[in-house]
């Protein structure tokens, strides 16, 4: 029997906004994300790794999650769970924070990955329908506005679980593997870089990220991969600046990660920059 995967993506890149909708039996691989995300679970259930550790939503829950937070996703059961998510770009959200602390900062952070809150859903599928349509900027700021400040309240219950700090040493080879994701970097090369052994190595970027080194390399791989997506360069010079052996191999890291293909954010980032 054929699995059900249906993934649509639509950006709005001059609000700094992407939504996904999904419906899905797949289980998806630890990755991360560039943007804040805030969704809501529209069918089914499902369970992820998440800053809290593992978790559970089901229909009618609000999900969020941060930039760089690692999670996965795979259905609570047999059955296809079913998605909508906002990506909202770290600078639109950091002026809103701006806006509501009257200039007093640009911080916002969710506190929990699952909220239960019929009215903070209700919002947020409003948003969506709003984000959807292309409806007016002003409309739809307004109702951000309105939902990122209710969800920190909501959420203000939950402790803040993040990554360690990492070491002068872990930040030196995490900053090599995000500032030239496209090479070819051994561990060998990253423990010198940190002036630490490999095992010393491999615990500390887990420690501080959630993923091994080599995972951490192919996601800033595939970071690197979408912002190129987006300013329109062809598929096969997009895999081959982003280190990945051929355009096979860009496909199947970015499927197991975004549950679409590289093809079809192509069509999605075409649409929205004309």
């Amino acid at each position: 029997m054929k699995q059900v995967h249906e993934f649509r993506v639509q950006r709005h890149p001059a609000l700094g906004i992407e939504i996904v909708c999904a419906r899905s039996a797949r289980r998806f691989d630890r990755h991360t994300h560039e943007q804040f995300g805030i969704g809501i679970v529209t069918e089914g259930a499902q369970r992820s790794a998440s800053c809290a550790g593992q978790v559970e939503a089901q229909r009618g829950d609000v999900i969020t999650v941060h930039p760089a937070e690692v999670h996965d996703g795979a259905s609570l059961g047999p059955h296809a769970r079913a998605w909508q998510m906002l990506y909202l770009d770290p600078d639109l959200v950091a002026d809103i924070a701006l806006d509501r602390t009257e200039g007093a900062g640009t911080d916002y952070e969710f506190r929990s990955p699952v909220v239960r809150s019929p009215n903070l859903f209700s919002q947020c599928a409003q948003v969506l329908g709003q984000a959807a349509t292309a409806s007016s900027s002003i409309a739809l700021e307004s109702l951000l506005i309105t939902i990122l400040g209710d969800a920190r309240r909501y959420q203000d219950r939950a402790p803040s679980q993040h990554g360690a700090t990492p070491s002068p040493g872990i930040a030196r080879a995490l900053s090599l593997m995000r500032d030239t994701p496209g090479a070819s970097i051994s561990l060998a090369e990253l423990a010198r870089q940190a002036d630490l052994s490999r095992h010393q190595l491999i615990r500390g970027v887990r420690a501080a990220t959630g993923l091994t080194p080599h995972a951490y390399l192919v996601q800033c791989r595939v970071h690197m991969a979408r912002r190129l997506i987006r300013e329109g360069v062809p598929l096969i010079d997009t895999a081959q600046a982003c280190g990945f052996t051929d355009q096979s191999h860009l496909n199947r890291a970015f499927v197991r990660r975004f549950g679409l293909t590289p093809g079809a954010y192509a069509k999605a980032s075409s649409a929205a920059r004309a």
